[in-house]
Parts: C-alpha cells; structure tokens; sequence
C-alpha cells in the first residue's frame, strides 16, 4: 500500500514538471473556458502495449502558446491541430493534455491558460480465471452452506470489472471490485455463499470475468471464462413414486407389483419384508408376486437407505378370493354331464331303431305261424 501511494506521488510530480516545461501556468489551466481544446476521440481505450493515438484541435487561431502534453509518444502539429501517437503504450497512467495561453487584462498576469485533459484507460484481460470452493472438496451436503470463489488474476483496471457467478446458464449473482482508483494489473478473488439442493447433483458451476470499458472498449466486451465444476451433493433417499393407497386389494391368482422407487446420493438400497417373514425374491425397488394366494395377504414394509438417512413405506395388502375358478369347474362339469347323458341317449336309440320294434316273443309267433303241414298222399 505504501509502494502504491509513493508511486501515486511520484506521477503528480512528474505530471506538474511537465506542465511547467511547458509553460503551464502556475496558477492551474481552465477548463471551463469557451473555447477549450478538442480531443477526437473524447476518451481513450488502449490495451497494455498496444499503438495508440489521438488528435487535438487546440484553438481556430491561437496568437500564443499551445501544445499537448504527454510522458510518452511524439506529437505532430499541424496548424492548430496536434496529432499524438504512441507505438506501444507500457504507461498504465497515460496523461495527456491539449492547451493554448490567452491573455488577459489581470495587472498580476500576463496570461491565463485553457486545457483539456483527455480520459485514458490503459486496459489488460487478465491472465486466468479460475472457480473453486473455498476450504471444501469433495461432495457436498443438501442444506448446508458453501462459498464458490471466482479468482481473477492479473487484469486492469479492476473497477471496470464485473464477475458472474453461473449454475448451468442460470446466472447466481454479480460482483464488481471495491478497488476504485487501482489502475496497474492486479489479482482479485470474488466470494458468494450457496446452499445446495438435491437439484443441484451433477450440475456445473463457473464464473467469467468481464471487462466492460464503454462504447469506445472492445465490442464485445472482454470475456474470459474459468472452467466447470461439477457438483456432488449428498441426500437422503426421496421417493419418486406416489404413495400407495391405504389398502390394496387384487383377486387370488393375479399378479402383485409394489414400487418405492427412490431417489438418493448415495443411490440407495432396498430391503422389504413380508408378511408371511419369508424371504423376499428381490431387493430391488420393485416388489413382484405372479400369482397371489391368501397367503399373500398382510402388510408389506420397504426399507430405502443411504448413508444420509432412510424411509420405510408400508403397503396393506388383501387377497379376495375368485370365485370364477369355482364357476368355471362347475360350468365343465355341467357340460361333461350333459354330454354324456346325450351320448347314452343317442347310442339307446340309435341300437332301438336300428334293430327294428321287434321282440323274442313275436318272432316266435311269426314261426309258429308258419310252420310246415305235412301232406298226405
């Protein structure tokens, strides 16, 4: 801070030397005199190192002394006009000054001075841009909070700078520098608190640096990007499915599906238990029985788990029992016993007409009937 204000010093010394080299009065320049000087352009934008130059119409005539000031460059005059340029600007304080004399009727002064300064920004992007936390790594936790830290480094001048802090393209919020008068390149570091959520896990975190100079800067401005960070954050499991109804009921025979599918970091596990204490058939989310029985019935528990925390999520089941089977059997043997009374039938009366009306008895009628006589001679 000391090294920084003798050099502060230092410039309005040498700033004033120059001024008096060339005959600027004692008594300080007006300028808010009508007829002042005229930079084209009004304000300088000039990157650290490179050409520059400007212009400076002193006066219409000027009948005394004129001339731009400067610690650096070569003028050219041209009439009135004065040309300055510079091959490469290494000043980050650039003062320039464009003045004439005129005189006036005060018996204590011969002459009165009127000068423009022109506004010069010296400019520099900075050399990186980097995103990090501040004392963490590793996964985070839902609900606590974090400081993500943007660190600029090397840019000029820090108060024409704007620092975004970004989730995925959704903007957290914008700092800019408390260092106002801080002309020569210097590093900066940028803070702001999070609280991630569970929304938050696998999402990227970034910051950008811009340096936004005015109309007469760089278009667009200058924008330097740090890298991505993802993020990982840490939650208890947190079902994804709705909860189950206060009683279910399916029809024995039919199948059974029970879901508590979760979400969680960790992915959680799963554990269930039945109400008959047999061993479940999976650990997954889902639960799947087939074909039910009355065995079936009774309440079913699944246990989600992770190293953040768990849930239990109960269902109670009823198993009616179908009567369709029991109607069905009945409906076959129904139809057995009528088939079979028709075959009976058919075979009765198909031997009955096929064999004619006839009986033991009257067949022996008929031969009796017809017994031979014998004849005599």
């Amino acid at each position: 801070m000391g090294t920084m204000f003798l050099f502060d010093i230092f410039l309005v010394v040498f700033f004033i030397n120059f001024l008096h080299d060339f005959h600027v009065n004692a008594s300080g320049c007006d300028e808010n005199c009508a007829e002042k000087p005229v930079f084209s352009p009004s304000r300088l934008v000039v990157k650290f190192g490179d050409p520059s130059s400007t212009m400076c119409t002193v006066c219409e005539q000027c009948t005394t002394a004129f001339g731009l000031v400067s610690s650096s460059g070569e003028n050219t005059e041209n009439g009135t006009t004065i040309t300055w340029q510079a091959d490469s600007v290494t000043e980050w304080e650039l003062p320039l000054l464009c003045y004439y004399e005129k005189y006036i009727n005060d018996p204590n002064q011969e002459f009165d001075q009127c000068c423009t300064p022109l506004h010069v920004t010296v400019y520099k992007p900075p050399d990186n841009v980097s995103i990090s936390f501040v004392n963490h790594t590793g996964p985070m936790y839902e609900g606590r909070q974090y400081t993500l830290q943007c660190t600029v480094q090397d840019v000029a001048p820090v108060e024409n700078l704007t620092v975004t802090f970004y989730r995925g393209q959704t903007v957290l919020g914008q700092l800019q520098s408390n260092y106002h008068t801080r002309r020569k390149p210097m590093t900066e570091i940028f803070t702001l608190n999070i609280s991630p959520s569970k929304y938050d896990d696998g999402v990227q975190y970034w910051c950008e640096a811009k340096l936004e100079l005015g109309p007469e800067g760089p278009q667009p401005p200058s924008v330097v990007k740090s890298q991505n960070i993802t993020a990982a954050v840490y939650y208890k499991p947190q079902l994804q499915v709705s909860s189950p109804p206060e009683l279910i009921t399916v029809l024995e025979g039919d199948s059974l599906k029970l879901d508590c599918s979760a979400v969680g970091n960790p992915s959680p596990s799963y554990s269930w238990t039945l109400p008959s204490n047999s061993q479940p058939p999976s650990t997954d989310s889902v639960l799947t029985i087939n074909s039910t029985t009355s065995e079936d019935k009774g309440l079913y528990s699944c246990y989600v788990s992770n190293k953040e925390g768990y849930l239990t999520l109960e269902f109670n089941v009823n198993v009616k029992v179908s009567y369709i089977g029991y109607f069905i059997l009945l409906g076959v043997i129904v139809v057995a016993v009528i088939v079979i009374i028709m075959v009976l039938l058919y075979i009765h009366y198909h031997r009955k007409y096929r064999m004619g009306q006839y009986n033991l008895k009257d067949v022996f009628r008929l031969h009796a009937r017809h017994s031979a006589v014998p004849i005599t001679e």
